[in-house]
């Protein structure tokens, strides 16, 4: 059964400003800063492109065999993805290895990494950062992850799985009243190592800056997604609701298999001692990175992944520290206690 009581928007678009665009595009290799703007109080950046199905999304008619998974990006996103379909999906792993998991899951706002104006900058600027590129494929690509996953949702069979980046704020209100969702968070300072790098592979980016630069970009909230702090602790906040489970990678990366029980748990399964080994193996990182229904290496025959990054990396926690200089630290220390200090949040230590 589906809920869907139309609601007007109740957020405004705005750009961000003069200054703003500046410090992006003198990292990009084309006008990336076009392509954004700010959403609502609390000033998300989303691209252009999302005013198209903003109010779809907001409006997406729910069934109660709805599973979401969300979460900031790189925050363990594909790994819990994994997790969840194969408890949900009695661990069919013949499936979970043959079917990609983008086929698997709906990327709910997927389409607004489309640029809206910028087609073509952006084609200009895979060309130039890939030795393999392939135009067909890549406009057939496009095409693709341009369809709204709304209108793809609308026919897809129950039970349906989620996956999305949105903040629980612009994702349908009475979601958590109809459906379930798991909310991974990770230490924002590996999230952005992690960020960086997943930028680096997918080149039509068309980021040129340093790590350090990168870093400045999400510490002022002038990523995709940020502010980082806000879209986490309003995940946080309902964490105590029924229909929701909050998760840290730190607690997944620390014990698996207590994890995939809390898991387990929350979708109403059962797991023997066997079933939690094969579980926990098949999502060790060793294994992860092999597994290409998980890992986009598709995507790099036709030249949208650069040579020296993988989609999967180490999956390790406190990694942070081998890219922060002592500036950076500093900074990042006081950025965490500024934002932390009007919550309960804190992150598992990486110590």
């Amino acid at each position: 059964m589906e809920d869907g009581n139309t609601l007007s928007y109740p957020f405004e678009f705005s750009d961000i400003s003069d200054e703003e665009k500046k410090m992006i595009d003198k990292l990009h290799s084309f006008s990336y800063a076009s392509e954004l703007a700010r959403l609502g109080p609390k000033g998300y950046i989303v691209t252009k492109a999302f005013k198209k199905n903003a109010a779809d999304i907001y409006n997406l008619p729910l069934r109660s065999g709805d599973i979401f998974v969300t979460s900031y990006q790189r925050s363990g996103t594909t790994w819990t993805q994994e997790l969840v379909w194969l408890l949900a999906n009695d661990l069919d792993y013949e499936k979970a290895l043959t079917v990609p998991l983008i086929e698997r899951y709906s990327f709910l706002e997927m389409f607004m990494f489309v640029p809206d104006g910028g087609l073509e900058s952006f084609m200009k600027a895979a060309r130039q950062n890939s030795e393999n590129f392939n135009e067909d494929m890549m406009i057939q690509f496009i095409n693709r992850i341009a369809t709204p996953a709304s209108q793809i949702l609308a026919t897809a069979q129950s039970p349906r799985f989620i996956k999305s980046h949105l903040p629980m704020s612009l994702l349908p209100p009475k979601l958590l009243g109809t459906a379930k969702m798991v909310y991974i968070a990770r230490d924002p300072r590996d999230v952005i190592v992690s960020f960086y790098h997943h930028t680096k592979l997918f080149m039509m980016t068309g980021f040129t800056g340093t790590f350090k630069e990168f870093w400045h970009l999400f510490h002022k909230d002038l990523l995709a997604m940020t502010p980082y702090f806000e879209h986490v602790k309003e995940a946080w906040e309902k964490r105590h609701d029924p229909n929701m489970l909050f998760l840290f990678y730190e607690d997944l990366s620390k014990n698996l298999p207590a994890a995939i029980h809390r898991v387990a748990d929350f979708l109403g399964k059962k797991l023997n001692d066997a079933q939690t080994a094969a579980l926990c193996d098949h999502l060790s990182i060793e294994n992860f990175k092999k597994n290409k229904a998980v890992n986009f290496e598709e995507f790099r025959a036709f030249g949208m992944l650069a040579k020296n990054e993988e989609f999967v990396r180490k999956g390790k926690t406190g990694g942070w520290r081998e890219y922060f200089d002592e500036e950076m630290t500093q900074q990042a220390e006081k950025w965490i206690e500024d934002n932390l200090k009007d919550t309960d949040l804190r992150f598992p230590s990486t110590n």
